[in-house]
């Protein structure tokens, strides 16, 4: 893992004040993809206003892609004699110097993105390869004060699945049998995405919830995250849901794709076989036990112990699309982000 580190950071009450003010909490919800993310954005879009009067501040995707991501993961640069990568830092900065003088106590940060994206995972098979150096830069950019990191963690079998049919509606190639072996032999899972973080964030307290038991419960994710109540969800919604084989096909097709790329069937893509499936299952069990032992001090996995297990399907609700169609577009949309 490469990436520049926090050196030093003050600790315990030290940390808690600036030049004799209470410091602004920041907690970072980092997804992962498919784990219900849009759904909770606009839950928390819903009730910023009350939030707002709490002294809870939120930044969700609309915000972090313009002032957070842009410049702090910069991709080959154009020679503009600038540094893009401090430009950022000192943008955020500036961002939260207003949101702590606006009086907000605590500001919940939510974008997916911040970890890496959906191609860059499919691309190298792998859980989040780069979110080490990624969240080294957020620390930097927030000047040390993140406090808590919330991560939703989702089967293998059922996270690849999904991601997999989410790029493709999004025009990019169908994975071949070669990237899903190499996805199913790939070493890498939850417990060293979750170590990663913890060396880029150490002072930061990591909460890890499994998305099976928390779909569709974005006010019980809040609770988590903020450590307190949080607003009872109004609308049902099931936002930004994986396109099913229909849906696919069809988008193939009108890109001049053969939609035989694709099997036939009328619900969810399942690529994988049953042996690669076994095999990611039981990576997620290992994850699990891990968590449950403890995870070596790294992690605390968060369980609502009146959750009754959930079933194969999310509530019924809204299905539409994402950040940037919030209002004024009917259900049955296909997802296009988070």
């Amino acid at each position: 893992m490469k990436g520049r580190f926090p050196i030093s950071r003050p600790v315990g009450a030290a940390r808690t004040l600036i030049r004799g003010r209470p410091r602004m909490e920041i907690v970072l919800h980092l997804g992962a993809h498919r784990t219900g993310t849009t759904t909770f954005q606009h839950y928390m879009r819903d009730n910023v206003d009350a939030l707002a009067r709490r002294g809870i501040g939120f930044w969700g995707p609309l915000r972090t892609r313009a002032i957070v991501i842009p410049g702090l993961f910069p991709g080959p640069r154009i020679a503009l004699g600038r540094d893009l990568v401090r430009r950022a830092e000192g943008r955020v900065r500036m961002q939260l110097a207003l949101a702590h003088r606006a009086g907000t106590r605590q500001l919940l940060v939510s974008d997916e993105n911040i970890i890496g994206t959906p191609q860059h995972c499919l691309r190298h098979a792998a859980l989040y390869p780069a979110i080490g150096d990624r969240l080294a830069r957020v620390g930097t950019a927030f000047d040390g004060q993140v406090t808590r990191v919330v991560l939703t963690l989702r089967s293998q079998e059922l996270f690849w699945s999904s991601l997999a049919a989410f790029v493709v509606g999004r025009g990019h190639n169908v994975a071949g049998s070669e990237a899903l072996e190499k996805i199913t032999h790939s070493r890498r899972t939850w417990r060293d995405v979750i170590m990663d973080i913890s060396c880029a964030l150490p002072e930061a307290e990591i909460l890890v919830t499994p998305f099976e038991r928390a779909a569709g419960q974005p006010d019980k994710l809040l609770a988590t995250a903020l450590g307190s109540a949080a607003p009872a969800v109004k609308t049902s919604r099931w936002l930004n849901r994986s396109p099913n084989l229909p849906a696919l096909r069809k988008a193939l097709a009108l890109r001049g794709r053969n939609p035989d790329e694709l099997p036939d069937g009328t619900g969810r893509w399942l690529p994988f076989d049953t042996r690669q499936s076994s095999q990611l299952a039981e990576h997620y069990a290992d994850d699990l036990h891990w968590l449950a032992a403890g995870a070596d001090g790294l992690a605390q996995l968060t369980e609502d112990p009146t959750r009754k297990r959930a079933g194969s399907s999310l509530p019924a609700g809204d299905m539409t699309k994402g950040q940037r169609h919030d209002k004024g577009h009917p259900p049955g949309h296909l997802a296009h982000s988070g």
